[in-house]
């Protein structure tokens, strides 16, 4: 099982007519990870607080479809976060947020993972978000003391960051416990860090997705590999680097780091996130339309 923490909410995607009308769609980083999860094939279960609003419900009902397991699913009367996206001619998001008194913020640190947790995934914008950042970023040191592989995405949201150099101080603090760091040629650049320091804090593989310029990973032991992406029609970039999280996990949970297929792995994560960028919103592919079995 692959265990996914943080926010679930609902993106106010805007649509082209009529002027200023928004379709809410699930979403969240960590939430589009779970589900990209399962709808990959790979045992997924989600770590978070959820609302027990419509929305609330709504997502629920996205994660139960695509098969991802919800037991460690704490719920709230509080409501569920906002997330407004706006787009870019290329399809690229920035986004608002609205997230006072919202549930995904009120999560506390839960019992151990069940013995079958393998991987955990954390991002976005639960690890900003007071206190239940704080409570994520106990899990995290928990389970890569017990041996989990680790996955950060820190999806920076500059909105939500009041103190950007804390913040940088605390991603740093985080990287011994992290197996694979995965972030964004944007995300690098507001980190302002270099990987080889990234690479020596802990992680065994840096991850970086540039856009229309592929995926690189550079490793602990100073390899380097790349992949290309895969030309499609975009529509929007949303729940692409999500999606990437998930087809990393997916193929490196369980693997002995010295057996990793870089190449084929970013392959298999361009090709992932490609189908993503086909559609609005965040809709991952099934493993069907990468021409695998689940």
């Amino acid at each position: 099982m692959i265990v996914v923490g943080g926010e679930a909410l609902i993106d106010l995607v805007p649509l082209a007519e009529p002027p200023g009308a928004l379709l809410p769609r699930p979403g969240g980083g960590p939430y589009n990870t779970a589900l990209a999860l399962g709808r990959l094939g790979a045992g997924a279960a989600f770590c978070s607080r959820v609302s027990r609003d419509g929305f609330g419900e709504v997502l629920l009902a996205g994660l139960r479809a695509a098969g991802v397991d919800l037991s460690l699913v704490q719920r709230g009367p509080e409501p569920t976060t906002l997330a407004v996206p706006s787009l870019a001619p290329d399809g690229s998001a920035a986004y608002g947020f609205y997230v006072e008194g919202t549930a995904d913020r009120l999560f506390t640190l839960p019992p151990a993972l069940p013995p079958g947790a393998r991987a955990l995934a954390l991002g976005t914008c639960s690890l900003v978000l007071e206190p239940g950042a704080s409570a994520y970023e106990d899990l995290l040191r928990r389970e890569s003391g017990r041996g989990l592989l680790t996955l950060l995405d820190p999806n920076i949201r500059p909105a939500l960051i009041a103190d950007p150099a804390r913040y940088r101080e605390r991603f740093l603090a985080r990287l011994p416990y992290v197996s694979v760091l995965k972030l964004s040629e944007e995300d690098a650049d507001w980190l302002g860090g270099r990987v080889g320091d990234w690479l020596a804090a802990g992680p065994s593989a840096v991850v970086l997705t540039r856009g229309a310029a592929g995926l690189t990973v550079w490793t602990a032991d100073g390899a380097e590999y790349g992949a290309a992406a895969r030309p499609v029609d975009v529509v929007d970039t949303i729940g692409a680097g999500d999606t990437v999280n998930a087809a990393l996990l997916h193929r490196l949970a369980g693997v002995d780091p010295a057996e990793v297929d870089w190449p084929g792995v970013l392959a298999y994560a361009a090709h992932a996130a490609a189908l993503t960028c086909t559609r609005a919103g965040c809709e991952p592919p099934y493993a069907a339309e990468l021409g695998l079995s689940r």
